[in-house]
């Protein structure tokens, strides 16, 4: 059990600002003040003083209260900062060296994932990844991840319409088929991609999840298809997926 706070009404502001960065829009005051259990004379006099230091925006014809310019601001210097780049690379590594086999973090950048960390074994075949570079995310595992973790009105506005981008004929070419390697991720619980990138080439992916439980990365490791039988990829996953858990509490996640 945690000790109570020595400074309660910043742990109030804190938590007030948590709960509102993890909602997909802006909030009643009633409904925060309900979700913290915390009376709402006092939600709005929170809201009041962040409010006033430009972190909440009140939106008076809807009655609710969002994220300001201020919060933004710290998010800009958190992506400044580069964290997630400099948490996940010794994770990365560690990876690398357990498995001896080539691993990466990527993030979600509309229907590409970008390359923030890629960590290449010693022997092993050259990739077309590296720190940087783009890729469609329907094509690679961990873009796969990523997509599969989604609500299902982010990815209808990803992809509004049918046809998708092919690298050599291969991977989903239609909506309905990514819909379909989307719903064997999640029953899976981690994502793979087969030669869809390059030729003899495989992957296996798992999402790294934020507080609010969103998508925040994701950690792949990729080799030579002949390296490993499938039915060894389940065991890939499950060394990935410890990895991608202690990203994720190293950046204040929580475990699904």
């Amino acid at each position: 059990m945690k000790a109570p706070s020595k400074v309660p009404a910043a742990q109030s502001v804190l938590r007030v600002l948590a709960h509102l960065a993890a909602q997909r829009g802006p909030t009643p005051a009633a409904v925060v003040a309900s979700a913290l259990d915390l009376p709402r004379s006092t939600v709005y006099q929170l809201l009041d003083v962040l409010v006033a230091q430009g972190f909440v925006v009140h939106l008076p014809e809807e009655h609710r209260y969002g994220l300001g310019v201020a919060a933004f601001e710290l998010s800009s210097g958190f992506s400044r900062q580069e964290p997630l780049s400099r948490l996940g690379r010794p994770l990365i590594a560690k990876l690398v060296d357990r498995l001896g086999e080539s691993a990466h973090l990527v993030v979600l950048h509309g229907r590409d994932v970008i390359y923030l960390v890629e960590e290449r074994a010693a022997h092993r075949p050259s990739l077309v990844s590296d720190i940087g570079v783009r890729l469609p995310a329907h094509l690679t595992a961990s873009g796969r991840a990523l997509l599969a973790a989604l609500p299902a009105a982010q990815l209808r506005a990803l992809f509004p319409t049918s046809g998708l981008e092919q690298r050599d004929g291969r991977g989903p070419r239609t909506k309905l088929e990514l819909r379909a390697v989307l719903d064997r991720v999640r029953t899976d619980t981690y994502a793979t991609e087969d030669g869809e990138i390059t030729p003899g080439i495989a992957s296996v992916a798992l999402a790294v999840r934020d507080h609010a439980g969103w998508p925040a990365a994701a950690i792949a490791v990729t080799f030579a298809h002949d390296r490993f039988a499938e039915a060894y990829w389940p065991e890939i996953a499950q060394i990935v997926a410890a990895t991608a858990a202690e990203l994720s509490s190293r950046i204040g996640g929580r475990p699904r």
